[in-house]
């Protein structure tokens, strides 16, 4: 548990449901299920290994302007060390002179967002409000919590605040001011839902035909595959298979935060219902694949999935996933799809296009932090082949 004395303009929790309805219904957040109690709690009830801490700003009349999630993370430098340029290597030593990035050994990671997907999910700011305050506010919140807490301030030395898209950089980059290094990481792939879709044939005839082939034979292909909406006990009672499977993208993946425990689901289709989605794949009888996504504001995110990459080409199980998803986003009138981050050539030959999202990092020690600038230019978004799938008419 994280004990930071509030003072009057931040409040400090080590859990959601001990913070008071009050500033909750003054801030309205509930209405984006990411910073609704019951998906929060969700988080915090399932995932022990992450350190989950909230902070409330507020105002002159200690009325609630903003909400800030906060997530302590063990991340392994060697998981970043492995997918950067080669000649981050001569850097890197450098570095670890300045003892800035100790050998193989995790590091202590404050994160402001939700380190399970990709998006401004960790800041959630009052109507009305000066942005550019209330995150002024929040560097200083971030700092006292690690320097009024002994544990804290021993062993966190890195603090992220993520991920941002190009409008609200103007506001961010106040943090520029707080000593933060901003950087981009790859891009959050996003399909806006055409007007004129009222079925999935809709969207495959929008297709130029090369990529309507294309799809019509991944159709084909995975048209043995019976596909289960999921309810909670369903999942509970194939929660080793899920994770089995979840752990193999987990392992294919080059960059992320954090595992996800897929027990989760339980909880998330619980609270939310027919909001949080979970469809399984089967094949003779067999778990060979699994999807997650989560319906607020309009829009479908898709979350984690799962695949048995051994039959993946054969059945054609994830690109059979991300057309479900193009259907279900139809369905349910929504206007857009965030599919988040990696795999985007893949994502973009569905329509998908990419979303820059930007990070922001600071180092606790000063001397390191100036240093920090240089690595920051070797983490870049991996470069990828944009597909253009439509009809121009489209």
């Amino acid at each position: 548990m994280i004990l930071c004395k509030n003072t009057n303009t931040e409040r400090y929790f080590s859990t959601i449901k001990n913070i008071s309805s009050k500033f909750l219904d003054e801030l309205s957040c509930s209405e984006s299920l990411y910073f609704h109690p019951d998906y929060l709690y969700s988080l915090e009830k399932n995932n022990p290994q992450i350190t989950f801490t909230y902070i409330i700003l507020t105002n002159e009349n200690e009325r609630a302007i903003a909400l800030a999630i906060l997530q302590i993370i063990d991340f392994p430098l060697a998981k970043i060390e492995s997918s950067l340029n080669q000649n981050f290597h001569n850097l890197k030593c450098f570095g670890r002179k300045l003892g800035m990035f100790p050998k193989l050994k995790p590091i202590k990671l404050l994160v402001c967002g939700n380190i399970f997907v990709s998006g401004e999910h960790g800041v959630f700011i009052k109507k009305d409000q000066n942005k550019q305050l209330v995150f002024k506010m929040l560097a200083k919140a971030i700092t006292q919590i690690v320097n009024k807490n002994k544990a804290l301030s021993k062993d966190i030395s890195v603090y992220l605040v993520k991920d941002f898209v190009k409008d609200s950089l103007p506001d961010l980059n106040v943090l520029h001011g707080a000593n933060y290094a901003s950087f981009t990481v790859e891009p959050n792939m996003v399909l806006t839902i055409n007007e004129s879709w009222t079925c999935f044939q809709d969207y495959l005839d929008s297709l130029k035909t090369k990529f309507r082939i294309k799809a019509k034979r991944a159709l084909k292909l995975s048209s043995d595959l019976v596909v289960k909406d999921s309810s909670a006990e369903n999942i509970k009672a194939i929660i080793p298979e899920i994770t089995q499977l979840y752990q193999k993208v987990v392992e294919n993946a080059t960059f992320n935060l954090g595992n996800f425990n897929v027990a989760t689901y339980i909880s998330l289709k619980k609270k939310l219902g027919d909001n949080y989605i979970v469809k399984t794949y089967w094949a003779d009888h067999k778990l060979v694949g699994f999807m997650s996504g989560m319906i607020t504001n309009n829009s479908l995110d898709a979350h984690f999935v799962g695949i048995d990459y051994s039959l993946n080409k054969e059945l054609a199980i994830y690109q059979r996933m991300l057309y479900d998803y193009v259907a279900i986003a139809i369905n349910k009138n929504l206007k857009t799809i965030n599919f988040g981050r990696t795999a985007s050539e893949i994502k973009s030959s569905v329509g998908a296009v990419p979303q820059d999202l930007t990070c922001y990092i600071r180092h606790k020690k000063s001397l390191t932090n100036t240093f920090l600038k240089p690595f920051l230019n070797y983490i870049e978004p991996k470069p990828f082949k944009q597909k253009y799938p439509f009809k121009t008419t489209t």
